[in-house]
């Protein structure tokens, strides 16, 4: 990258610290939106609490400096209409703009009474358009006069970083895209290497592997069926729309041009599921046996009353044990829906058929019920075919060393049958006798690459078996993201909840009402019941620790959302800016705790203090609590205190357990009938569905209290609403899915979902689907129409840029 125009050697490095590397990674950071400067909006006809883009000339500004901050604003009008933009702690733009200067802006737009306008706005992006004596003239008609691209900056935090904001792509992309095209017509078949090579001809194979842009990745038959443009006119498209595009497709990205780039990545994306389930059919595995001595097995441990969805998913689970190639099925539930007894049923036929069985939990608390309910589920139960107990073991990381080194003894001899444990199930020292099946629980928590790992463990004979998997979850996976995260895999829904289960009552409430929740609580004991009170954070405001799953909600009266911690505000607050400094300013301000003047008090508001585990565990214990036996789990106790804690709970010893969400999966006990949520409006819709699973376990009438604490944003609000009007996990997972994006949605870097730099999952559906429809056509049913060539390009294409990336092609 360091010899493209513009770009140079420092540029280049630090380009490839964001995954920028090559010609195509630069040409593939497409616009996150579009401004159309063309036809811009009259500020006359805006409306308050939108957002929007303002074009207009600077009228003048002024640098206030208030008690506790500077505060930069600035006039900017068209015509007779104005509008007041306004940075907090913007000293750094006293010399940035001048009068008569045009500039564009981004922002939220907000009622003000000010005479200097209808309209302000608060922290917006800027960008300064070129007027007719300013340098480098030759770009004017990027910035003006047409639909123009905004680009999410690529400078980072770096002193000089602002450079890399929209108009620096703008100007890059541009010079790419014509030196591309002046290729395509000097050779249509030329191929697109590094720039460097393309300066100094030395050639790079890898390199030129990944980053062929000119040629065509699609084939031409398909291209024609489906009536997409070629790759670089819809780059050129994208980048640069003609006059005349519907600004609405250009913001949804719904042109013919967007389409045919999310097609590609998807497309790829399916082929190499695709292969990879071909590929898993051609492997060996274990075809169990389901004889009466598997059918007496599974008869000991049959719920009194199983549902009819147990029934089924547990028949097409066993179908696929006696196939001889290795399972792969996804298991849905949704909370309490009894995923785990029919988990443990699958777990004895492996037993039966004489192979040992690996469940392995995300968490020690999980690690640790699972372990507790297995040997409560099997411990009166006797093996058909041995006549003995069944043997389980429990492996963790907080284990000391000699009660690891036990463990793994056990599981290496064969003196286990079910191991159960944490990521410690999978670590090189760990040897199964005879693993015939791998049940993985909540698998979102973990990494792809450590799924794949468990199914390929050797047995202590070195020989290596292919055991079933069996991936089981919780959290109901929308349709889209399911095929993506476990497109490898089979699916099987537990769509129907055990008999003698209530609804769970769910109420919103504010602080101010604590005592009457507290009163509530208190009745419930007395009634025979317990309670889970549930607190964000452990400590007070210094506490630092990740176990709140923080919404990104929309800002606030122009603030951006802080996020568990200050660095992640920071750079949520950056990541779609320009201008350099002027979006970070405000989550900058808050972190420190900065207050805000009288000038600006109706502006900011200083976030509330979180209500903390610790802290509230005091204050209940000895005020509105007294006299009751409280309990106190969080994420930085010991296993042995966690487990002791979760017992005491169990057997009644304590009738009101606060805890973080550290309860949010893995902790059973029906008698529990209340859960309090305080500070719900800072918990993602996936965890408060889970924490409120905690309750109605059992005929008795439960109740889900979702108590907020501050202000509370818009998504906030529809997040509060959803729970109070529905207890269908896949509605509310799709809710949550639409919130905060797929990304987000399991935490990228835990799931291993791929970070697409085109696709949205949650906006791409049916592209998605199409892809898929597409991508097993190409592996099964070759279209006559498509040449040879290229379709050796495809798999050229996918096994050295695909696979790298993704590592789709080989499990």
């Amino acid at each position: 990258m360091k010899f493209v125009k513009r770009v140079g050697e420092r540029v280049a490095g630090e380009l490839a610290k964001r995954g920028v590397e090559t010609v195509e990674d630069l040409l593939y950071h497409l616009p996150f939106r579009y401004e159309d400067r063309l036809n811009p909006v009259p500020i006359s006809a805006l409306q308050a609490g939108t957002m929007a883009s303002v074009i207009g000339e600077v009228r003048g500004s002024v640098l206030l400096q208030t008690r506790h901050m500077p505060l930069f604003e600035m006039t900017v009008g068209q015509g007779l209409s104005t509008v007041k933009a306004m940075w907090f702690r913007g000293s750094y733009l006293r010399d940035r703009f001048r009068v008569g200067q045009m500039v564009a802006l981004y922002g939220k737009l907000e009622s003000s009474r000010s005479s200097a306008g209808k309209f302000k706005m608060i922290q917006p992006q800027f960008e300064i358009l070129p007027g007719p004596g300013d340098a480098q003239t030759e770009f004017a008609m990027l910035e003006v006069g047409r639909i123009v691209p905004v680009y999410e900056s690529l400078g980072g935090t770096t002193a000089w970083g602002a450079k890399l904001g929209s108009k620096w792509l703008r100007r890059v992309i541009w010079s790419l895209l014509e030196e591309l095209g002046a290729e395509e017509l000097k050779a249509s078949s030329s191929s697109l290497t590094p720039v460097r090579e393309r300066n100094d001809n030395k050639k790079n194979d890898s390199q030129e592997q990944d980053t062929r842009v000119a040629t065509e990745t699609l084939p031409e038959a398909l291209i024609e069926r489906l009536r997409f443009p070629g790759r670089l006119a819809a780059l050129k498209a994208v980048h640069f729309p003609e006059a005349g595009t519907p600004m609405t497709e250009l913001m949804s990205a719904k042109t013919a041009a967007h389409r045919r780039l999310i097609f590609e990545e998807l497309f790829y994306l399916e082929l190499g599921l695709e292969l990879k389930r071909r590929k898993l059919r051609e492997r060996e595995g274990t075809a169990f046996v389901t004889d009466e001595t598997v059918r007496q097995a599974l008869k000991q441990v049959l719920p009194f009353h199983p549902t009819s969805a147990q029934k089924r998913v547990l028949g097409e689970i066993v179908n696929d044990m006696r196939r001889p190639q290795p399972m792969r099925r996804l298991l849905q539930g949704d909370v309490g829906s009894g995923k785990t007894i029919v988990a443990m049923q699958a777990a004895l036929v492996a037993i039966e058929n004489g192979y040992q069985t690996a469940l392995m939990a995300p968490t020690e608390i999980l690690a640790t019920q699972h372990y507790l309910s297995a040997r409560k589920l099997l411990g009166e139960a006797l093996s058909p075919r041995t006549g003995k107990p069944y043997r389980v073991t429990l492996l963790t990381g907080s284990l000391d060393e000699g009660a690891k080194r036990e463990a793994r003894g056990r599981i290496f001899r064969g003196e286990t049958d079910l191991a159960i444990g944490t990521h410690a199930l999978i670590e090189d020292k760990v040897d199964f006798e005879k693993l015939g099946l791998v049940i993985v629980d909540e698998q979102h928590r973990f990494g792809v690459q450590q799924r794949f790992r468990s199914m390929k463990k050797p047995a202590a004979d070195g020989t290596f078996s292919e055991p079933d998997v069996l991936v089981m979850t919780a959290t109901p996976i929308p349709r889209t993201l399911a095929l993506t995260l476990y497109g490898d895999l089979d699916a099987s829904v537990i769509d129907e909840m055990p008999p003698g289960r209530t609804p769970i009552v769910t109420r919103r409430t504010t602080e101010e009402r604590a005592e009457d929740v507290w009163d509530f609580v208190r009745k419930q004991v007395e009634a025979g019941r317990q309670a889970y009170i549930v607190y964000p954070v452990i400590e007070g405001a210094k506490d630092d620790q990740p176990e709140l799953d923080f919404p990104n909600d929309e800002a606030v009266d122009g603030e951006a959302s802080v996020k568990a911690d200050s660095s992640t505000a920071l750079r949520n607050d950056t990541r779609k800016t320009d201008s350099g400094k002027v979006g970070n300013t405000t989550a900058r301000s808050k972190v420190k705790g900065a207050k805000a003047s009288p000038k600006t008090e109706k502006l900011i508001e200083p976030k509330k203090a979180l209500r903390a585990a610790s802290d509230m565990y005091e204050e209940l214990r000895v005020g509105p609590l007294v006299g009751l036996r409280l309990g106190l789990l969080h994420g930085r106790l010991s296993a042995d205190d966690k487990e002791v804690t979760m017992q005491r709970f169990q057997r009644g010893d304590i009738d009101v357990l606060i805890a973080t969400t550290v309860i949010e999966v893995g902790v059973d006990v029906p008698n529990a009938s209340v859960m309090v949520i305080e500070n719900a409006e800072r918990f993602g819709l996936a965890q408060m569905h889970q924490l409120r699973g905690r309750v109605g376990r059992s005929a008795a009438k439960s109740y889900c209290i979702l108590m907020t604490g501050g202000r509370v944003t818009e998504q906030a609000e529809a997040r509060l609403d959803a729970m109070v009007r529905t207890q269908n996990g896949f509605e509310l997972a799709e809710l949550d899915l639409q919130q905060r994006g797929p990304g987000e949605f399991f935490g990228t870097r835990q799931a291993g979902l791929p970070e697409f730099r085109v696709a949205n999952l949650v906006r791409d559906r049916a592209v998605l689907e199409l892809a898929k429809v597409e991508a097993a056509q190409f592996v099964q049913s070759p279209d006559p129409d498509v040449l040879e060539e290229e379709r050796y390009e495809v798999w050229h294409r996918l096994k050295h840029h695909w696979q790298r990336r993704y590592g789709l092609v080989e499990a």
